[in-house]
């Protein structure tokens, strides 16, 4: 997930007591925090969105500084751990960047985490450290995220890739409603756009009928450990890639299928270092 934590770490320890449903006062991320953007960093990207295709390759590495060794023209980073000169090294190699930020809980490890007022975290999601946002605060948590992709903008990402955006299904502290979600999730999209960025709609399978035409992309954990990637169709079907993982092989269990739908996909290993298995 970020640094050597990852998803599907979460996804285990959730495993035990949350229902799943399919599968940071004052301070903003300073400029210059943890590889923060330079002065030469874009205001916004060039030229229009970013919208990926199906089928295009992609590496995730959410352990540590970005690797740039993987020959795929997608990569999907940490936003905070990476720097406007890691992503610009990427993409002199032509590749097109993607942003993780985490927007559905808070971790204390953030240099924005001051900016979370104590009423908006809610119980422990199952890693040290985090704790589920209270999303029916838009109007607290909408200035953070705008804050964090600015960020992503300002050091040259070509989209946001926001996670944990389906704490509905979970146990969090908070009554949130699918409502409640969905609300938050299109606010979450809009503000990724309005900055010049894609942005990808993750896991969260049941609200992809009401959310496919807001996002650019999807990202998926695990859709064939729970044989449910057909639920992923609508975004092929409208041309917008889906960007899927898997943490158990082998990949002739999965990769075929994969194929069919149209899916980019590929083994990796819990910890999401540089190590990566493609259909």
């Amino acid at each position: 997930m970020r640094g050597t934590r990852s998803r599907a770490a979460l996804l285990t320890a959730w495993a035990a007591g949350a229902v799943l449903t399919g599968c940071s006062g004052g301070e903003g991320p300073p400029a210059g925090a943890h590889g923060g953007a330079t002065a030469s960093a874009p205001a916004t990207p060039a030229g229009p969105r970013w919208k990926p295709r199906p089928g295009l390759a992609w590496q995730w590495q959410l352990d540590g500084r970005a690797d740039p060794s993987a020959d795929v023209p997608v990569y999907d980073i940490d936003g905070f751990e990476n720097s406007a000169a890691d992503v610009a090294r990427l993409h002199r190699a032509g590749r097109k960047v993607i942003c993780y930020i985490n927007v559905g809980a808070w971790e204390d490890f953030r240099p924005d985490r001051k900016a979370f007022p104590r009423s908006v975290r809610g119980r422990p999601n199952g890693w040290k450290g985090e704790r589920w946002l209270d999303i029916r605060r838009v109007d607290v948590l909408r200035p953070i995220m705008e804050r964090r992709f600015d960020m992503c903008r300002d050091k040259g990402f070509d989209a946001v890739e926001p996670d944990l955006v389906e704490g509905y299904g979970n146990d969090t502290g908070f009554p949130l409603t699918a409502r409640d979600q969905l609300r938050y999730n299109r606010m979450i999209a809009a503000a990724a756009h309005e900055r010049g960025l894609s942005v990808g709609l993750k896991n969260d399978l049941p609200q992809i009928p009401q959310l496919v035409d807001h996002f650019d992309f999807a990202v998926n954990e695990e859709c064939a450990q729970y044989e449910e990637c057909g639920a992923l169709s609508p975004f092929i079907e409208a041309g917008k890639a889906v960007f899927h993982v898997e943490y158990t092989g082998p990949r002739s269990g999965f990769c075929a299928e994969s194929r069919r739908l149209g899916l980019s996909s590929m083994v990796k290993k819990p910890e999401l270092g540089v190590w990566r298995a493609p259909c």
